[in-house]
């Protein structure tokens, strides 16, 4: 594990997030990148410190939900 495998992995989370207009949960996450726990937790990690991806529960307390929410200026 190193600092540019953990960004290469951020970047295939971004992008699907990115790209899919949907909240993810995380073993769907897991399922469709094909990344062990420790890859995608590292990943997830990087992009919440960067305040790429935020968290949300989705109401019935068991399971949090992610995604990306876009933060745009309009002036």
């Amino acid at each position: 594990m190193n600092k540019e495998n953990i960004g290469r992995n951020a970047g295939i989370i971004w992008r699907l997030l990115s790209t899919e207009n949907k909240s993810w949960e995380y073993n769907e996450l897991k399922g469709v990148t094909g990344l062990s726990d420790r890859d995608l937790n590292t990943a997830i990690g990087w992009l919440v410190c960067e305040d790429k991806i935020q968290f949300s529960n989705n109401g019935t307390g068991s399971k949090e939900l992610l995604y990306v929410e876009l933060n745009f200026y309009i002036g």
